[in-house]
């Protein structure tokens, strides 16, 4: 990297020879940048690390979504750390119960020690003659503006930032959003005084975030209506999972987690080969639980069949069935059609019918940003990751000495 390209305290570090390095860095300080830290200290006990994170606090997704009702897709016997297993009550647990694990977790194993809050990273150079990289950041306050600029360098670069932006959402571009007189929100960016008490709630979307804030809402006493364009699999789970209660009561900590592990990591494999040889057969069943759950008559061919094979997208998870309750009793409904355009009382669907709303979410995805927005440069060159080889989702060929933890942060 030219000393040029460097902001001048950056160069002024360079200069003096007080560039910080360490062996390994780690970007973020979610749920896989606290796992990577757990075993740099116990398999690599030798290396220097520190995790750069660019907000305040520890635990990535689940510090900074805040929405109603948020709580996992997947049961946390299998999404938990394998060195320090799940001990909640709930299989399907709240997002404050997983924050709070992520919290504890970092300062039982002494990771918050090394974690620097408001580091974001923006360059990354590697000099295949230095045999290292040189990270760039913006040293932030806590209304997020940049007070300082700092160079550090290191061996091996760790990506653990996910795969999202944190300072937006992705909300399509629906003609007439301007004339809307009510509310328009974003999950990620959840007012904490938003009062839907007695208000007509639209949601628009039907993936796990939109059947978590479906029954959330409702319960604060909203009409609540999801319009979705096409339907999604959608199956009820207990939020408690009573094998898992069985065999924690009889067996040790130490016995039971990995036990649990790989019981339920074997049986969601099994559920999904189902899925894949046997369609027809899954499709019935998921057919068959609806029937139950939902009321008499409801058109299930219109609002949760989808057009698609099980597990050719994700299954949605609805604990303890609250969605289908919330249907049953009349506070939720679910409306499978197109947006038109907004109106100033509500949304015009193509066809031809209104629902009119106080209050729209847009439960309608996130921006993918890889690594954070970094640049990366290689010898001078920078590098579009999109050209490269992704391997497992671990690795990329022709980036040197990096590692990318791609999931939840």
């Amino acid at each position: 990297m030219t000393t040029s390209a460097l902001p001048a305290t950056s160069r002024d570090e360079l200069a003096g020879g007080h560039v910080e390095h360490l062996d390994v860095l780690i970007v973020g300080a979610g749920l896989s940048g606290i796992g990577a830290a757990h075993f740099l200290q116990t398999e690599c006990r030798w290396a220097t690390f520190a995790l750069f994170e660019a907000r305040g606090s520890v635990g990535g997704t689940w510090d900074l979504f805040r929405y109603p009702g948020i709580r996992s897709d997947s049961d946390m016997f299998t999404f938990s750390y394998s060195f320090r297993p799940w001990q909640g009550a709930k299989a399907i647990a709240d997002g404050d119960a997983i924050l709070d694990y992520l919290k504890d977790t970092a300062a039982e194993e002494g990771i918050d020690r090394h974690i620097r809050f408001g580091h974001r990273i923006t360059r990354a150079e590697w000099s295949t003659a230095d045999a290292r990289w040189t990270v760039s950041a913006d040293l932030l306050d806590e209304a997020g503006d940049v007070v300082h600029q700092r160079v550090v360098t290191c061996s091996f670069l760790y990506s653990c930032t996910g795969y999202y932006r944190y300072d937006r959402g992705y909300t399509p571009d629906f003609d007439g959003m301007d004339d809307f007189g009510g509310t328009i929100v974003h999950p990620q960016f959840w007012p904490e005084d938003l009062d839907v008490s007695a208000k007509r709630v639209v949601v628009i979307g039907s993936g796990a975030t939109a059947v978590t804030l479906v029954p959330a809402l409702a319960r604060q006493g909203a009409q609540v209506t999801m319009l979705q364009r096409s339907p999604t699999y959608v199956v009820a789970l207990p939020s408690r999972n009573p094998a898992a209660d069985l065999i924690r009561k009889v067996l040790p900590t130490n016995v039971s987690g990995p036990a649990l592990r790989w019981l339920l990591s074997l049986g969601n494999l099994a559920t999904y080969q189902l899925s894949r040889r046997r369609p027809e057969v899954v499709k019935k069943a998921l057919r068959a639980r609806l029937e139950r759950q939902l009321p008499d008559g409801y058109d299930i061919d219109t609002h949760f069949t989808p057009s698609y094979e099980p597990w050719d997208q994700r299954v949605c998870v609805v604990s303890n069935g609250d969605m289908f309750r919330s249907i049953a009793d009349g506070s939720a409904e679910v409306v499978t059609d197109h947006v038109d355009r907004f109106t100033r009382d509500g949304i015009a669907l193509r066809s031809g019918e209104q629902i009119d709303a106080d209050v729209v979410v847009t439960a309608t995805g996130l921006d993918l940003l890889f690594m954070g927005g970094m640049d990366l440069i290689v010898d001078g060159d920078k590098v579009d990751p999109s050209d490269r080889l992704a391997y497992k989702g671990m690795m990329l060929d022709g980036v040197p000495n990096m590692a990318l933890a791609v999931g939840y942060t």
